[in-house]
């Protein structure tokens, strides 16, 4: 097992998705995959506070994904 992190929750618009941890590099205008297919703006990664987090729901599909890698 790594040692680095492979991935990252970040609560966008629609819920709380894993992203590849390279989607944090993208430039700010380019789409972003979530482990489940979702689609968002690089930017929607770095501009949420704390209460997105509360207010969005994790994806079950990102953790199943991510459960199964394993």
């Amino acid at each position: 097992m790594s040692g680095y992190l492979t991935y990252v929750w970040r609560p966008v618009v629609g819920g709380r998705h894993a992203f590849p941890i390279a989607a944090m590099k993208s430039p700010p205008d380019a789409t972003v995959d979530a482990y489940c297919g979702a689609q968002t703006e690089a930017r929607q990664l770095h501009d949420r506070s704390e209460v997105d987090w509360i207010r969005e729901r994790s994806c079950m599909e990102c953790w199943r994904i991510l459960a199964a890698r394993s």
